[in-house]
Order: C-alpha cells, then sequence, then structure tokens
C-alpha cells in the first residue's frame, strides 16, 4: 500500500475524532487540546490541526500546481533580494488571511443560532447534502469552479509590489475555491459551535498561514517543490471521505447509528480494521474518473468501508468510560415531585447528541467515579434535546431556565431553590464541590 495513502487518511481519523471533542483512553494526547481549548486556553493543538489541514488544502489540484506560477506573477522570485522576496511572499499570505479570517468571526457571532438550528432535521439534512454534494466534487466526478474568464480577471488584479501581492493572495482563496471550500464549510460549522469570536478568528487565521506557508516558502527561498502527480489525487480522496463522514455524523439523530454506550475495545479494533481495510481495497489511491469498472467499485466498497471505520471511531470516542454512571429518570415532572416529596436535592442535566459540550460534560464530570457516588443523594433528570427526541415540553422546560443554549446542568436544593447551574466545561474537583454545597 502506498505509504502516502496510510499516512493521509490515519492523520484524517485522528483529526476527525478530535474534532469531534472525542476523549477516548486511546486518544488522550489528541483530544486533550480540544477537551481543554475553551476551559483554559489551551489552544495549541486544536490550532496546530486546523494549521495543518490549510497545509493539506495547498496540496490539492486547485492549489498545488499554481504555487509556483503564483511565486512568479506577485515577483518574489524575481525580487532583488531575500527580504524582499520575503516581504512580499508574507503579504501574499497575510491576503489570504485577510479573506478566510473575517469569515470566521461570523461563524462564531452566529454560534448560538446554528447550535440550536442542529436540533432541526432540515437544518442537519441540509448540511449532510452539502457536506455530500463537496464529497462527490472531491472524488472527481464533478468540478466544482469559478467561470475561467473570473479567474483571469482575479489573477490579474493588485498590480505589482507589496500592495499587488496581497490583492493575489485575497483573490488566491477565490480562485482555490473548488478545494478550500469543503474543508472551509467543516472548519466554520466547528467554529460555530465554540460560539468563541477570538478563537474563531485566530482559528481561520491559522488556516490561511496553513494554505500559504508553501507559497511563503517558494517564494522566499526560491526553492523547487515536487511536481504534482497521483499523490495530489490522493488528498482530495482524504478530503471527499471526511466529508462524507461528516455528512453522515450530521445524519446520526435520523438514521440508524449503531455506537457503543461504553467503550468496547473490540468495537475499536472492529473500526480501525474497516478504515484499514478500505484503504487497501482503494478507498485513497484508486479513482472514480476512468479505468475499468471494477477498479471503481472497488474504490466504492473502499470509501463506504473508511466511512463505515471513522464513525465507528467517532461512536467508541463519544462512548461513556467502562465504570459505574448515573441513573437518570427522563421525566422532569416526575423527579422534581421525588425531590420534593422525599426532601432530596435534584441534578437537572439538559443534553443533546449535536452538543459537543453536553457530551463532554457527561464523559469527562458526570461520568467521574466520584461524582456519580455523589449523585446518588440527587434525584437526577435528564432532559435530552437530540433531533430525535426534542419536543416542545423540553425545550419550554429550557426556557424557563432562562438559558440561551447548551449545555446546562442545574443543582436544586432539597427545597427546589436553584443552588448552581453549570453552562460549560469545567473540572470534576469543581463540580463535587458544587454538589457538597446543595443541601
Amino acid at each position: 500500500m502506498r505509504r502516502g495513502a496510510w499516512v493521509g487518511l490515519l492523520g484524517f481519523v485522528a483529526a476527525l475524532a478530535v474534532e469531534l471533542h472525542a476523549s477516548a483512553d486511546t486518544l488522550t494526547e489528541l483530544t486533550r487540546p480540544f477537551s481543554e481549548a475553551l476551559r483554559n486556553g489551551s489552544y495549541a493543538g486544536a490550532l496546530g490541526l486546523i494549521f495543518l489541514a490549510g497545509l493539506a488544502t495547498s496540496l490539492t489540484p486547485c492549489v498545488y500546481p499554481m504555487i509556483a506560477i503564483t511565486v512568479s506573477v506577485f515577483g518574489a522570485r524575481q525580487a532583488e533580494s531575500r527580504g524582499k522576496a520575503a516581504l512580499l511572499s508574507t503579504a501574499f499570505v497575510l491576503g489570504i488571511a485577510a479573506l478566510f479570517t473575517p469569515l470566521g468571526v461570523v461563524s462564531a457571532l452566529t454560534g448560538s443560532a446554528f447550535g440550536s438550528a442542529l436540533a432541526s432535521p432540515w437544518v442537519v439534512g441540509a448540511l449532510a447534502a452539502l457536506f455530500t454534494v463537496m464529497a462527490l466534487s472531491m472524488f472527481g466526478l464533478f468540478d466544482m469552479a469559478l467561470p475561467s474568464g473570473l479567474q483571469n480577471r482575479l489573477a490579474q488584479a493588485g498590480g505589482f509590489g507589496v500592495r499587488g501581492a496581497f490583492v493575489l493572495g485575497f483573490v488566491n482563496g477565490l480562485i482555490a475555491a473548488p478545494c478550500t471550500g469543503p474543508v472551509l464549510a467543516v472548519l466554520l460549522t466547528w467554529v460555530a459551535t465554540t460560539g468563541h469570536v477570538g478563537f474563531g478568528a485566530l482559528g481561520l487565521f491559522v488556516y490561511a498561514i496553513g494554505i500559504g506557508v508553501l507559497f511563503w516558502v517558494v517564494g522566499t527561498f526560491a526553492i523547487s517543490l515536487p511536481k504534482s502527480g497521483r499523490w495530489v489525487e490522493w488528498t482530495k480522496s482524504v478530503f471527499g471521505i471526511a466529508m462524507l463522514a461528516l455528512a453522515f455524523y450530521y445524519l446520526r439523530g435520523l438514521l440508524p447509528y449503531p455506537r457503543p454506550h461504553v467503550r468496547d475495545q473490540i468495537w475499536l479494533a472492529v473500526a480501525l480494521g474497516l478504515v484499514a481495510g478500505g484503504v487497501i481495497v482503494g478507498a485513497v489511491h484508486l479513482s472514480f474518473k476512468g479505468g475499468p469498472l471494477m477498479l471503481r467499485v472497488r474504490k466504492a466498497v473502499g470509501v463506504v468501508a473508511c466511512v463505515a471505520g471513522i464513525l465507528g471511531v467517532v461512536g467508541y470516542a463519544e462512548a461513556l468510560p467502562p465504570g459505574s454512571h448515573i441513573t437518570w429518570t427522563e421525566d422532569f415532572h416526575a423527579g422534581k415531585s421525588i425531590a420534593l416529596t422525599q426532601g432530596r436535592p435534584m441534578m437537572v442535566d439538559f443534553g443533546a447528541d449535536w452538543c459537543g459540550a453536553c457530551q463532554e460534560l457527561e464523559r469527562d464530570v458526570l461520568s467521574d467515579p466520584r461524582v456519580v457516588a455523589e449523585a446518588q443523594r440527587f434525584v437526577a433528570v435528564r432532559v435530552d434535546l437530540s433531533t430525535d427526541q426534542a419536543t416542545e415540553e423540553k425545550w419550554e422546560l429550557l426556557k424557563n431556565y432562562e438559558q440561551p443554549g447548551l449545555p446546562l446542568v442545574v443543582l436544586h436544593h432539597s427545597d427546589g431553590s436553584e443552588a448552581a447551574r453549570v453552562t460549560g466545561m469545567l473540572e470534576s474537583d469543581d463540580f463535587l464541590e458544587m454538589m457538597g454545597d446543595v443541601r
């Protein structure tokens, strides 16, 4: 098996597990940056993966073959000094960043609305359809591109010098839309779920730097890159598999999506075996364009196996850790009545399968053995707002708490009054202290 195909797809499996806030024991080191990013500002791991996504985008057929030509257009290779070449190359990369960074700000500002919208089957269906169309484009079944006349006009914008390099960088993102679009859509979707403006802007800026790093290296040091070839098409196949996996992931509340409730090592082994088998069969190195029918069938079988395997890895990563867990009641009013009658405190957990922070709280905090033990004195109520479980009554309960979105965990004293609430990630020790104060 070709090493490039293995490295590309296995790298994607790890990145996808991280992006979906997985915290499986075997993926702990990869997922930790995402788990802690919004809690304590540890953004390094997350931003590193975003940078790699940008770098991978620059290796696609829409971008890679044009690097040397584009560098020559803004004059870096003809510059009289290394410093001048670096300045022009930097201006070009900053032009790319100027296009993408505002998108991160807009996505983050609309984050809460986006998160609530994910409860709608129409929204998740539209997202899944969008990612499927992008996947088919990545596999080469059709091309998404700007009209050639518009591409030529954009390429001539800005003139020469630093200003020209900056403008050319800005429009370069538009010219490369067929390959940046799918990755950008996934990244913007993830940024929207965080709702953090600063991180949204920084994430898209880092993505732009990843796209531009090869332009900068070639322009500054006048080196020659390896010629494009089959490996460039492999990169597009990896992105296509990514799009399909995300499409089915968004539909997990509408379609059957087998996944373990508790982490099972056999489940993980089977999922990884599907990914490996899919790569061997031809998910990455074969093509849907031309060639014998049997080779295209092999690629289709390989893609299906890889997508199924990736979803299996994500399902394992999202499952609860082994051990005892809190016993929940689904009836809010019955739980409240029991708590008041028996003089017990009550814990209400609002969650949903589309809420990454909710799942993270469940795995990392509410499944802590110490929290499980302390919860035995509480009446534990869960209000499930997943796409296939949400009702108007459940949404009304959330509205009664005057909480605009998820996650939300509310602790009540035994007299029914509110003692504390959790609206984001926190450490298990902090939550235990909050529980201990409830009477």
